[in-house]
């Protein structure tokens, strides 16, 4: 009976450790037509945060930052509209089946971390 649970326990990890590299492998390949296939506005940042794969590997989120904040609809938007092409250039790049749908999304975190620091700020300066 404990064998059994070992082999469990070691598809499990296998298979998390898949998911782990497919999120690395996806995140560096959109970094890449981020930077070389798409033209964002000027005076926009926009970064990748991370990738989120499903452990199935069917669809992967995309999370995107942008700065500034203002700007994070119209730049979705233009994600929205190029995924198709993007999806494509990341099922020829890739050798790998099968390959995650991109579903983009805005990250959040960072701006929840900028307001925590400036209430931090402030909380400082309140006490001198």
């Amino acid at each position: 009976m404990w064998p059994l649970l070992k082999k469990e326990k070691k598809a499990n990890c296998s298979m998390s450790n898949r998911v782990e590299k497919v999120n690395s492998l996806m995140e560096h390949e959109i970094n890449n037509v981020f930077l070389k296939d798409i033209n964002f506005p000027d005076g926009v940042l926009v970064t990748l945060t991370h990738v989120d794969c499903t452990a199935n590997l069917i669809e992967a989120k995309v999370y995107i930052s942008v700065y500034p904040e203002e700007n994070t609809e119209k730049i979705m938007k233009i994600l929205n509209k190029l995924i198709y092409g993007i999806q494509q250039k990341i099922n020829k790049r890739l050798k790998m089946r099968p390959i995650p749908k991109i579903i983009f999304t805005a990250d959040k975190t960072i701006s929840k971390a900028g307001r925590v620091e400036e209430l931090l700020a402030q909380l400082k300066n309140e006490e001198k």
